[in-house]
């Protein structure tokens, strides 16, 4: 399989933590569907100081793992909004 385009599409979304609204990445997303997984060479800016961990609530919002070859952080369901 192909690997996701490295330079990706130019819309940036905000990601926010679903229980205490605390930001969480600047990420370019692609399509207008729900975010499922976030590929970490589009994360634009980290918010965080664990992986995968709210700084605030310290709830795990998402599950890292490879994506056709490439590092990614596949989100849990209810976990995390984004505008």
């Amino acid at each position: 399989m192909a690997k996701p385009n490295k330079k990706g599409p130019t819309r940036t979304v905000d990601i926010f933590c679903a229980k205490c609204k605390v930001q969480l990445y600047k990420y370019r997303k692609g399509g207008k569907g729900a975010l499922i997984k976030c590929f970490k060479e589009r994360i634009t800016e980290d918010f965080t100081k664990v992986a995968c961990t709210c700084p605030a609530c310290g709830q795990t919002f998402a599950r890292e793992c490879l994506i056709r070859g490439a590092p990614a952080l596949k989100m849990i369901g209810g976990k995390v909004t984004f505008k």
